[in-house]
């Protein structure tokens, strides 16, 4: 079966600091009312899902937007606005442009709370959710590695330095080929006008980090437990942003998540790798 080609598309959303355009991609028919939402972690964009995308895409109109500050998104004019409410408040602005009978959310890390802040929601679009590798509560520790990354806004001298760079930032990703590597760095890099090149995200991306400041977890137990829908969890046996205990908790409170886990794995599965997809499809296919 060919390949399916992602179509780019955007739409205009607004924060009190004015107004800006979110970019999405979208594979399968354009029809289609039943929507797969994938939504991706903090630094990444919305064609990290293209492995996952082209597997269900004869099923879904699959959409991935590029969160504001990433990808082909605008950047905000208020660096502040960088947070869980601003996105919520685009995907609302989205899923009024999908027209969708019914929406299924997968989402990465940051892109998992915002599709748990939806979930919780009275009255929420979201049929089945599943969260990849973030859970009911952010370990400070963990979003203290992160944090010691996002927003330094290196400059590379080639691919091959970007790529490198790449390699081991998300390290934790697991193990991938050469290619899988390849394509997980040109999402996320773009060429200067001087022929260096940079990571393709606003680098005020990270002033909620440094406005959080210290390393305290982050408890959100409440809006977990205010989810009404199957949830899966999906985990990086290796995770720092996901212990095994919190895990095995979620797994006993609230809705109950469904947990698969995936040896060799930390922060967080790219959901690239045919056993991670296949749990991934099994669970939102599996009341057709």
């Amino acid at each position: 079966m060919p390949a399916i080609e992602p179509v780019q598309r955007h739409v205009q959303c607004i924060t009190p600091s004015g107004l800006h355009s979110l970019a999405w991609w979208e594979w399968g028919d354009p029809g289609n009312r039943r929507v797969l939402v994938c939504a991706h972690g903090l630094t990444r964009c919305g064609r990290d899902f293209e492995a996952l995308a082209q597997a269900l895409a004869g099923h879904y109109r699959v959409v991935s937007p590029d969160f504001p500050g990433r990808g082909a998104s605008d950047w905000l004019r208020n660096p502040a606005e960088y947070q869980v409410p601003t996105y919520v408040g685009d995907m609302v602005t989205l899923f009024a442009r999908l027209d969708a009978e019914a929406i299924d959310w997968v989402g990465t890390s940051m892109g998992g709370l915002v599709g748990m802040a939806i979930a919780a929601l009275p009255d929420q679009p979201i049929r089945r959710l599943v969260l990849n590798d973030v859970g009911a509560i952010l370990p400070g520790l963990a979003l203290d590695r992160i944090g010691r990354y996002v927003g330094s806004n290196p400059r590379f001298e080639s691919f091959e330095a970007a790529l490198a760079c790449i390699r081991l930032i998300h390290a934790p990703f697991g193990p991938h080929d050469e290619a899988q590597w390849r394509f997980l760095a040109e999402v996320v890099v773009r060429q200067n006008p001087d022929g260096s090149w940079r990571l393709h995200y606003d680098p005020a991306i990270a002033a909620a980090f440094a406005a959080g400041g210290g390393a305290a977890d982050v408890d959100l137990w409440e809006m977990y437990e205010a989810i009404r829908i199957p949830v899966l969890l999906v985990r990086g046996a290796e995770s720092d942003l996901v212990p095994a205990a919190l895990a095995r908790e979620m797994t006993a409170r609230g809705p109950r998540a469904r947990l698969v886990e995936f040896a060799g794995v930390g922060h967080a599965p790219t959901l690239m790798q045919a056993d991670q997809i296949d749990a991934v499809r099994s669970f939102l296919l599996d009341a057709d």
